[in-house]
């Protein structure tokens, strides 16, 4: 079975080695053929709590770790310029 793996933007790292990741899905509406966004969140493990808001990161698939969180961050693809 393969591990799945997604990709998209920290939208919360309030917790502590655990980030909120929103996963935005475009398709085209079955019927009117217009393009929907629809966005998935998930929990993602970050162990060395190195995600900021606005990272855009790679989430990987993983065993149950708590009650809500099924995933990891593999890697942080594009890390948000603090200024």
């Amino acid at each position: 079975m393969a591990i799945k793996e997604r990709v998209g933007l920290v939208v919360s790292d309030k917790m502590q080695k655990t980030v909120v990741v929103a996963v935005e899905n475009r398709a085209p509406h079955p019927k009117y053929g217009k393009i929907v966004v629809q966005t998935r969140r998930y929990k993602a493990h970050d162990e060395e709590n190195q995600c900021k808001v606005g990272d855009r990161v790679r989430i990987q698939e993983t065993r149950p770790l708590s009650k809500t969180k099924r995933w990891q961050v593999t890697e942080v693809l594009n890390a948000k310029a603090t200024t």
